[in-house]
């Protein structure tokens, strides 16, 4: 049987996207599997794939779970590690919507 995923979408305006992304995925690289470039990220999280974008003006995170906790610990991933890399924007965290 197939494990069925739900889906939420992450966005936090910055104009340091591309820079953010490449120091999560720098980072993640040491225990997961990542493919990136500068402005998309493909993540495999232990909670689900998580897929990541940058543009000028937002860095958008796409993450996946088997169910609302699975979800909640991808969240807190993402957001504790971006709270380190983007203090100097007082980032608190992602503003998430499910799909």
């Amino acid at each position: 049987m197939t494990e069925t995923l739900t889906f939420q979408t992450g966005t936090f305006q910055t104009q340091q996207g591309s820079k953010y992304l490449q120091q999560l995925c720098k980072h993640f690289a040491h225990k997961i599997e990542v493919d990136y470039d500068a402005q998309s990220a493909r993540m495999a999280l232990p909670t689900g794939p998580a897929t990541l974008a940058a543009d000028e003006t937002t860095l958008t995170a796409r993450i996946s779970g088997a169910d609302d906790a699975a979800l909640e610990r991808a969240r807190h991933i993402i957001d504790d590690h971006l709270k380190r890399f983007a203090h100097r924007e007082n980032f608190e965290a992602m503003g998430w919507e499910t799909l």
